[in-house]
């Protein structure tokens, strides 16, 4: 299996607003960056769609390294995914759980390869992390000059 470090981050110039994301995709020493983003979302569906769409672009099934500062992301894999499918994607308040589009699409896409989830603190010194962030913020301000008045 081919080794994949993915890196992703998602950006909104407000909460909810126009929000741009960012992919960078590792294997040895070839690179792929994937941007995007919608005039307007939330923080949230932009860094599941940056972990999406990086995993949606991988060819084959690999063993991935998936690096977000993104505790949302990380937990949500990791710690509270079995537990919303247990309860019929109910969060533990009882409250339907949020993006559950995305969830899924993300849940499909993980099972086609080896996954682990790595969180880094945000604008630390993960220069990965950081080119990724500049990335995502510029595709959000992209978005917010598509819809705003000129």
């Amino acid at each position: 299996m081919k080794q994949i470090l993915l890196i992703c981050d998602g950006s909104c110039l407000r909460n909810p607003g126009p929000g741009g994301w960012c992919s960078l995709l590792r294997a040895g020493n070839d690179e792929k960056i994937l941007t995007g983003g919608h005039p307007a979302t939330t923080n949230n569906r932009m860094e599941l769609v940056a972990a999406i769409e990086g995993l949606r672009a991988l060819k084959e099934p690999s063993r991935v390294l998936v690096v977000t500062d993104s505790e949302y992301l990380t937990k949500g894999m990791t710690m509270y995914l079995p537990r919303w499918r247990t309860n019929d994607w109910r969060s533990a308040s009882g409250k339907p759980v949020l993006n559950q589009d995305l969830w899924h699409q993300l849940e499909q896409l993980v099972e086609r390869h080896q996954v682990h989830w790595s969180w880094t603190r945000g604008h630390d010194d993960h220069g990965d992390q950081k080119r990724v962030d500049k990335l995502a913020i510029q595709c959000a301000r992209e978005q917010a000059a598509l819809v705003e008045p000129k």
